[in-house]
């Protein structure tokens, strides 16, 4: 049996961080009420002009640094021409001669072994609007508020053998997206989309097949499923004795199958052309100097920084550098006077508790870091035990009080007097002679029921260290 070997390449298209659009200051805001963020820049009216926007330019240069890429001296802009519902200017402005960003590479680690994932190119571009399709059949609605977004394409060279490698790059890529500041990340909210150009040879040939393009995924379990797909479709085709034909196509999560959508287009389908009202991007090396000091921490240096400067264990600096977000949250803790450990075990354990079962971000947080730290430093100097702290802790989720203030108004503080916790003891002691002499006779795990009575008489006040202590004197 003919044995097949695919070929995959991507072409990524992330949407940058900014606040404000590509080539005029309308919002970037996800959510808005439709057409509500648009100009005549945005719109393409007659007489209006496009200005760069200086912080795409800049987002765009840290991705060359982290990935290796050669940036342009000079790049230029493009109209790129189509016609389509969505493109009110019928050209969208884009890269093409010259890219901003030229080579650059990830490596990936599979059963293959390593593999270096080359880029092509790193270009700039504007995003088109938005179609929404109604349920029933004639009916859509055209949401402007996307057209000029501001975009970097990422085109690699097609050097994926397997959907492993292409998900392990993603995954990879999307990290030093977010990590870098480069872009949110989001899928759902359209920040990253993915195409997969994809072709098969049999293995005793080295020429490449004809390939076909899976358009507009924005998740990876659909991009490995549509690769998955797509290979066997192809497969399954020349063994039948057809041939593949180059086309887009669009994959149907649903049906776990793919449709045409059209012929694939080349280069000069788009009649490419210098963009008249924009100049030339002119970067030099100062420029590029400076944006390399000021480059984000990404994750993996920023997990072993965490091992290395706060002492924690590789599991939870991999759990706390999950996201950016997180991580500086937890720093802020450190920085507000909190063992860097138990910052961590609260942060771990609490903290990301109530954000999953909420499905809130930690910047809207009710408990700021300083907060927590303050609880923490509470427990340590024995104002209230941990097991309080958990009900301190809740409080301040519902109040947003400090944990003092609660402290002091639900009467928490834990008691430490010796000689009070003392008098409690006896009394537990003397009104349970039984275990007293079951305790004597060998049977130490009755410590447990001795600081449980304890703590019932004393509304779980009582220091248990203190408790402890003076249980084993009086039981000696």
């Amino acid at each position: 049996m003919m044995r097949y070997i695919p070929t995959i390449g991507l072409e990524i298209h992330s949407q940058l961080a900014t606040d404000t659009k590509i080539f005029c200051g309308c919002s970037t805001e996800f959510g808005a009420p439709p057409n509500t963020h648009s100009d005549p820049v945005c719109l393409g009216m007659p007489g209006v002009l496009p200005v760069l926007n200086r912080r795409v330019v800049e987002l765009a240069m840290r991705m060359a640094l982290y990935t290796g890429g050669e940036i342009q001296p000079v790049s230029t802009f493009a109209r790129k021409n189509y016609f389509y519902p969505d493109l009110p200017k019928g050209y969208q402005i884009s890269m093409f001669e010259q890219p901003l960003i030229r080579g650059g590479h990830l490596d990936v680690e599979t059963e293959r072994g390593r593999t270096r994932i080359r880029f092509n190119r790193i270009h700039l571009e504007e995003d088109a609007g938005k179609l929404i399709h109604g349920e029933s059949a004639g009916e859509s609605w055209f949401d402007v508020n996307r057209c000029g977004v501001p975009l970097i394409e990422m085109v690699t060279e097609p050097d994926f053998g397997t959907v492993e490698e292409v998900v392990q790059f993603l995954e990879k890529l999307k990290e030093i997206l977010i990590f870098g500041g480069v872009s949110r990340g989001n899928m759902e909210q359209g920040n990253l989309r993915v195409d997969a150009n994809i072709s098969i040879r049999p293995e005793t040939e080295t020429k490449l097949g004809t390939r076909t393009e899976i358009k507009n995924m924005n998740s990876f379990v659909n991009v490995a499923a549509a690769i998955r797909f797509e290979i066997d479709r192809q497969i399954g085709l020349v063994e039948r004795g057809g041939r593949v034909v180059q086309e887009t196509l669009l994959y149907d999560p649903l049906k776990d199958s793919v449709s045409s959508m059209r012929s694939k287009e080349e280069a000069h389908d788009y009649r490419y052309f210098p963009e008249p009202d924009l100049v030339p991007v002119v970067v030099d090396a100062a420029w590029i100097e400076r944006i390399r000091a000021e480059l984000p921490e990404l994750r993996p240096d920023m997990r072993a920084r965490f091992e290395r400067e706060y002492g924690l264990p590789a599991y939870d600096a991999d759990i706390l550098t999950a996201t950016p977000a997180v991580a500086a949250w937890y720093e802020e803790v450190i920085r507000a006077g909190a063992d860097p450990k138990k910052a961590s075990n609260w942060v771990m354990g609490e903290v990301l508790r109530v954000l999953n079962e909420t499905g809130t971000d930690i910047g809207e947080f009710k408990i700021k870091p300083g907060m927590l730290a303050a609880l923490i430093k509470l427990v340590g100097e024995g104002v209230i035990s941990g097991s309080m702290a958990k009900t301190v802790f809740e409080e301040m989720l519902a109040t947003g009080n400090a944990p003092e203030t609660i402290i002091e108004e639900k009467g928490l503080r834990q008691i430490s007097d010796t000689g009070a916790l003392r008098t409690v003891v006896e009394k537990v002691v003397a009104d349970n002679p039984d275990a007293v002499e079951k305790f004597r006779a060998g049977k130490t795990q009755l410590m447990g029921f001795f600081v449980g009575e304890v703590m019932k008489a004393t509304r779980g006040k009582a220091n248990p260290k203190e408790v402890n202590t003076i249980i084993r004197e009086l039981l000696a």
